[in-house]
């Protein structure tokens, strides 16, 4: 059913990660130099919530996904990249991930259409609204990437959100992350694979909810 990754937060976790990706690109020299640059890339300094801890979070989820998956390996391989480029630029970010999967990944000596899945899948990430019907792989890798929302870690999730947008004022960043949650809450279903919404949905939505009410607070306190 795919592996389980601990947190990265010692080098146990590390290693775990890099057992993780071997598994999925291979331990050839190359390989294990391509694995250690996506662990630099997302230990970058300037990230608060897109860290080692998301990609071990979103592997893990995916683990429990994973029969749902048509092809579980690229979904794991697409969380790899899903986040590999951070600059805080929504879509430009993920298009320059999937880029770096495509110049990458051929080296690990990958399927070509396993690469360009991979690729697909990452690009799907920067607006999960898009998917389409059938498309088994897309809805594990969008449902992995959102079990956050149905974990307990949530508040710790939402502290770090706010902490990378730290440049916004307070008053734009409770309208544009209420918007946000308003537009999740009022979606029919959270999460797309059965698994998932049995694991994360009744969770997810009353964490959403409390943080609604905790920023409408804030918003109340700050006039």
């Amino acid at each position: 059913m795919g592996h389980t990754v601990a947190s990265s937060d010692d080098a146990s976790g590390t290693g775990a990660l890099a057992g993780d990706w071997a598994s999925l690109a291979g331990d050839a020299p190359v390989s294990r130099a391509i694995g250690a640059e996506l662990i630099a890339r997302w230990s970058e300094p300037h990230r608060r919530y897109h860290t080692l801890d998301h990609l071990a979070a979103v592997l893990d989820a995916a683990t429990h996904l994973a029969g749902e998956a048509a092809d579980p390996a690229a979904v794991r391989l697409a969380a790899w990249f899903h986040d590999a480029v951070y600059d805080g630029r929504p879509g430009w970010d993920e298009e320059r991930s999937a880029q770096l999967a495509q110049s990458r990944l051929p080296r690990c000596g990958l399927p070509a259409a396993r690469i360009a899945e991979v690729a697909r899948l990452v690009r799907l990430t920067a607006a999960h609204d898009t998917l389409a019907a059938g498309d088994a792989n897309g809805a594990v890798l969008c449902d992995a990437d959102l079990a956050v929302l149905g974990s307990p870690g949530y508040d710790a999730y939402a502290a770090a959100i706010r902490q990378e947008y730290a440049h916004v004022p307070g008053d734009l960043f409770r309208k544009g992350r209420a918007d946000v949650l308003r537009r999740l809450l009022a979606m029919p279903r959270l999460y797309r694979t059965g698994r998932a919404r049995e694991l994360w949905e009744e969770r997810a939505r009353a964490n959403m909810a409390a943080e609604l009410a905790a920023l409408a607070n804030e918003r109340g306190r700050a006039r």
